[in-house]
């Protein structure tokens, strides 16, 4: 049984097995993907991030932020980043994340969520978006430098709550 409770800490460790491998293959995150591990956990936790864990049998298995999209007049929305363990995937967790993250955000008082750069070549998690009722609202050509494809689209894609 999976539950998704606050990041912890304690969980800074296990957190970094599940981003790191993830901000280095530089595939799917608009981030350097030669940060230090230290670099890479500045980043999930930066002040602005509210982060939270999907736990499995006590073991950490998915992780994601949430945080205002923008300031002043656009922090009614929601921006999130998920992440799932390679031997976690295929099972639900970021879907059952995505929804957690809308709950929460919610109960913040948002409005809305916004993914500000969904790389096209992510099908997965396009697919998943799209099914979670996020519609691609621009493309952004060729605004990502994929380490395998070259230069692939991004997507900006909103919900509204």
């Amino acid at each position: 049984m999976t539950s998704i409770r606050a990041a912890a800490e304690t969980d800074r460790e296990a957190i970094l097995k599940i981003i790191a491998p993830v901000l280095r293959a530089g595939e799917t995150y608009a981030v350097d993907s030669d940060l230090s591990e230290a670099a890479m956990l500045d980043y999930w936790f930066l002040p602005a991030h509210e982060v939270f864990v999907a736990v499995d049998d006590g073991e950490v298995v998915g992780t994601y932020y949430l945080m205002a999209n923008q300031r002043g007049g656009g922090q009614h929305v929601a921006n999130c980043g998920y992440m799932v363990s390679p031997k976690a995937q295929g099972r639900g967790l970021a879907q059952a994340m995505c929804e957690h993250s809308q709950e929460i955000a919610k109960a913040r008082g948002f409005l809305a969520m916004q993914f500000n750069h969904v790389v096209s070549s992510n099908t997965r998690a396009v697919a998943l978006w799209q099914r979670l009722g996020f519609d691609i609202v621009g493309t952004l050509p060729k605004a990502f430098r994929h380490p395998v494809h070259g230069l692939v689209d991004s997507y900006v894609m909103f919900k509204t709550f």
